[in-house]
């Protein structure tokens, strides 16, 4: 047929839910991301699937712990971009404090019963911020590498939305 084009092959893929702002929400946000994953052929177990998992939960008992606003929920949201090898991970909640950089561990990690999380985030994530989103609140993101992909050829903005 003359003037048809062929379909471009779909590259990336978005996944978006609200969770209520309790622990059950935040382990169903990370339950419902490696099932996703596994949709989108990162298998669960991989690697790249239980990096994601560790942001996604790291990231969503944070907006639980720190971020709830009575009545409000948070949002999760995956970018899966397949040629660049990347999977963004954003938590977005309505509660206006920012997180603090983190830290180096106290001297003696038993004298701390928590406080960790985005020190575990900053390890195994190529990089991850904070951003102002539209509405009250803040989201909180991070760039997980999927294996394969050197950390030092990411380009942070790629997934930027």
């Amino acid at each position: 047929m003359p003037g048809a084009r062929a379909q471009e092959a779909v590259t990336v893929s978005v996944f978006v839910q609200r969770f209520s702002a309790t622990p059950r929400g935040a382990r169903l946000a990370r339950r419902l991301a490696t099932h996703r994953l596994d949709l989108w052929a990162v298998p669960y177990g991989s690697p790249a699937s239980d990096t994601v998992a560790l942001v996604v939960a790291e990231l969503a008992a944070n907006s639980v712990v720190h971020g709830r606003v009575p009545g409000r929920d948070f949002e999760l949201r995956l970018t899966y971009d397949r040629t660049a090898g990347l999977v963004r991970v954003e938590v977005s909640d309505t509660h206006p404090g920012r997180p603090e950089t983190p830290a180096s561990p106290a001297q003696d990690p038993a004298d701390a019963g928590g406080g960790r999380g985005l020190l575990l985030v900053e390890a195994v994530a190529a990089s991850w911020g904070v951003e102002e989103r539209t509405g009250p609140g803040k989201t909180v993101w991070a760039l997980c590498a999927l294996s394969g992909y050197a950390h030092a050829s990411i380009n942070p903005c790629r997934l930027h939305a």
